[in-house]
């Protein structure tokens, strides 16, 4: 059979597009954004509390006393775990991608069922949109729009739609022929017999597609967070890369909450606005006897006056509420000026990402930092979307990412180094102490070296050249996975007194909590050690040449890297931010020497 290089044509059709569609790109970009932001803003505007309560209200209004208890209750759940900004956030997402899903999907449904060619031009695309790997949407997305809310809104739009078309198409279609001809024969006009006749009957099976399409656009929620998207999927994805158990399960608690709200709320909503639905809703009252104070439905004019003294309460909280304390240290250097700062979920990465976060804070700035792997990192700098990041493992681990796209960026220099990749086992493993004593000891490891992300460089230099040069293919497979997950795979082991196999570097906090062996590498198939480098946009030194000249001279010595990384795993998960202030508060010269007050 012949080769059939689809992908390459797809990659030279998105650098086609990219190249010559870029301002209708950063178009649509600044649409979707600026969507975003208005609901988002609105939502983030009361207090939690406040919030709850109207959410509660409307609960009230489409299905009763006792669903806006729960409903509030729900909702001071994620007010309790600290996860409310990142909650409205996925409900703004959410709520955005569903409104356009929505307003593509139910038109293109009445048009599937009144023609059935365009139904069946219409079904191989849905079929393809639904079960393509949403994963798969992401990488065009950050593409053409970069990282941020607008590829997880893309993605969520993409995967949500053949729902909305679907049961639009079959809501009308299901509708009884003879009514339609009746209403046709009695001179009603197709536009007529659509809106008075089909719609009204399909009503019940058109909410049920708007419920699926909610649903599966909340159930992108981390997908979105992998992009950079923030909220809730954020939280989840940072909580999965980094094995945390605790605040993994109230991510996802929240995320739970919101969908059981949206889901009984979209529900509820059919009864309200359909015909059969109301009817229904009377009898439902009528049965309901000595529980109907539980079922108590106040009226729109009822629900209306609360929601808006709620807000109107929100709004006067809001003018009254004086302005906090910046926290700054010194002169406000920064003046309220936000800065984009990207990280891998790497310790050092973490370690020095969230050290530079508080200190620009304590001079001024507003850091907003983000979560990525290598691939999305870069391409954001390269285009300009994010302002800095403190990992770069140059030039042996990220010189896949700097050969392409090193042009655009500018490297700030070397802050630590140098570094080392190795393969490490415990010390308990016997007749395992260099790369070569792993040949035919593919059974002793189950055949499996334990990785990190695929797409850390590392990956690539063990696959392409440390397994090949000691002839290790085949007998060991490499197994991708995070960071968190080969340390957590590693504990496990170590704790069974197992053998096991796993990618680690120097420096890194394991080698001084467990009894480690670093295998030798007589070939050097790792290469020569890397230097961590401050990697920025190109246009940062120009538009920012006080931090930009902070990152150039900042240094960490070995003893103050390993011991803020110690601080950060004492602390805890979550509790980055802490541990910083903490080892900072130990040593009160760093600010001054790493972030000096200009003159």
């Amino acid at each position: 059979m012949p080769e059939l290089s689809i992908g390459t044509h797809v990659e030279r059709a998105v650098d086609w597009l990219q190249s010559h569609l870029g301002p209708v790109f950063d178009g649509v970009n600044t649409v979707l954004t600026g969507m975003y932001d208005g609901v988002n803003g609105v939502l983030g505007a009361p207090g939690p509390l406040l919030m709850a309560g109207i959410l509660a209200v409307i609960a009230c209004w489409l299905r009763g006393l006792l669903a806006g208890v729960l409903a509030f209750a729900g909702f001071a759940v994620i007010d309790s775990v600290g996860l409310w900004s990142e909650a409205m956030s996925t409900l703004s997402l959410v709520l955005v991608a569903s409104v356009i899903t929505l307003a593509v999907a139910i038109p293109l449904g009445i048009w599937a069922a009144r023609s059935k060619a365009v139904s069946a031009v219409l079904r191989p695309v849905l079929d393809f949109m639904q079960t393509m790997p949403a994963f798969v949407y992401l990488i065009p997305g950050v593409v053409f729009f970069s990282i941020g809310v607008t590829p997880g809104l893309v993605a969520t739009i993409i995967f949500s739609m053949p729902p909305g078309v679907r049961m639009t198409e079959h809501g009308i279609r299901q509708v009884d022929g003879e009514l339609v001809e009746a209403a046709q024969a009695f001179g009603t006009s197709e536009r007529a017999t659509l809106l008075r006749v089909q719609l009204p009957l399909a009503l019940p099976t058109v909410m049920a597609g708007v419920n699926q399409v909610i649903m599966l656009g909340l159930s992108m929620v981390v997908i979105a967070g992998m992009a950079g998207a923030g909220g809730l999927g954020a939280a989840v994805y940072d909580a999965v890369t980094r094995v945390n158990i605790g605040p993994g399960f109230e991510s996802g608690l929240a995320v739970v909450i919101l969908a059981m709200y949206l889901d009984r709320m979209t529900g509820a909503l059919n009864q309200r606005v359909s015909p059969l639905g109301r009817r229904a809703m009377a009898r439902a009252r009528s049965a309901a006897g000595g529980v109907k104070a539980l079922n108590y439905r106040p009226g729109t004019a009822v629900a209306v006056v609360g929601v808006v003294v709620l807000a109107l309460i929100s709004t006067g909280m809001n003018l009254t509420a004086g302005g906090g304390s910046r926290g700054l240290d010194g002169p406000d250097v920064g003046k309220g000026k936000r800065l984009d700062i990207g990280y891998i979920p790497w310790d050092e990465g973490i370690a020095s990402t969230y050290l530079w976060k508080e200190m620009l804070e304590r001079r001024g700035y507003k850091p907003d930092l983000k979560q990525l792997d290598p691939g999305p990192l870069y391409t954001a700098l390269a285009e300009d979307k994010l302002d800095f990041q403190l990992d770069s493992w140059l030039p042996t681990t990220h010189k896949e990412y700097w050969d392409r796209y090193g042009d655009r960026l500018n490297d700030l220099g070397s802050w630590y180094g140098p570094t080392s990749l190795e393969l490490t086992v415990p010390s308990y493993v016997e007749g395992v102490d260099s790369l070569e004593d792993l040949k035919g000891k593919g059974g002793t490891f189950k055949g499996k070296i334990i990785g990190i992300e695929s797409s850390a460089g590392m990956m690539g230099t063990l696959n392409s050249s440390v397994l090949e040069q000691y002839g290790l293919k085949g007998e060991y497979e490499v197994v991708s996975s995070s960071t968190s997950t080969m340390l957590a795979e590693l504990k496990r082991s170590m704790d069974r007194k197992e053998p096991v196999v796993v990618t680690l570097w120097s420096p890194h906090w394991a080698y001084s909590k467990y009894d480690l062996k670093k295998l030798a590498d007589p070939k050097g198939a790792w290469g020569k050690g890397d230097e961590v480098h401050t990697v920025a946009a190109k246009s940062f030194a120009a538009d920012e040449p006080t931090v930009a000249g902070w990152l150039k001279n900042f240094r960490m010595s070995e003893k103050e890297l390993t011991g803020l990384e110690k601080e950060i795993q004492d602390a805890g998960k979550g509790k980055e931010q802490q541990a910083v202030r903490a080892w900072l508060d130990d040593h009160p010269d760093a600010l001054d020497r790493w972030a000096p007050v200009p003159s």
